[in-house]
């Protein structure tokens, strides 16, 4: 916390899982730096909460070995990991670069002005970029910001072959430093999410991601 606030960062810390969702109700951080081994309530269990009702950039720091709960920290909606032991300097820049996705919007999706340019039509999928929202078969789909960057990417060239690669560059960013498989995790929860349509959108298997 002490290395963050050096470097400008506006910084509030919780003492457990408690604490922790009690800070992030009061003050609707920008950004959430969550460490999986909480004492109380787990870190998992925080950020299924946090998850119910917000879209908050969370980054979880997981320990070496704990490569099962990343894994399920992914699938809840984490947004990048980071694993302990880890350097001052990479915590900040992975949370520089987080912050920085809000910036890039893909399909034009942070303007403010809304018109049916912004709606891609996919099937019965729909992705509405000018108010962040996506619905199958007008029934409306959860995804946190980062799982709507990627599924906007994606619809942009319908069933075309991303390389992992080439899916972290145009979402996470030319500077990632993380694990390229992340893409794969949010690519399976969407083609749980969007059912049938999502052929339309994710036309390949996970295999020919290389």
């Amino acid at each position: 916390g002490s290395y963050l606030r050096t470097e400008g960062f506006d910084v509030v810390e919780a003492v457990d899982g408690e604490d922790a969702l009690a800070q992030i109700a009061q003050r609707a951080p920008e950004l959430i730096v969550l460490d999986l081994r909480l004492p109380g309530i787990s870190g998992l269990d925080v950020l299924r909460e946090i998850r119910r009702t917000s879209a908050v950039y969370v980054i979880v720091l997981t320990a070496r070995a704990d490569e099962t709960d990343k894994l399920i920290g992914l699938e809840l909606g984490a947004d990048d990991y980071i694993t302990k032991p880890f350097s001052p300097r990479e915590l900040v820049a992975r949370v520089r670069a987080v912050l920085r996705r809000g910036r890039e919007d893909p399909l034009g999706a942070g303007s403010s002005d809304h018109s049916d340019d912004d709606v891609t039509r996919l099937a019965g999928l729909t992705i509405d970029a000018g108010r962040h929202e996506v619905s199958v078969d007008d029934e409306p789909v959860e995804l946190t910001s980062l799982e709507f960057q990627l599924l906007a990417t994606l619809a942009e060239a319908p069933g075309r072959v991303f390389t992992r690669r080439q899916l972290i560059e145009r979402v996470w960013g030319r500077d990632f430093s993380g694990d390229v498989r992340l893409g794969d995790v949010r690519i399976s929860k969407h083609r749980r999410a969007l059912g049938d349509a999502a052929d339309e959108v994710l036309g390949w298997s996970l295999s020919e991601m290389c």
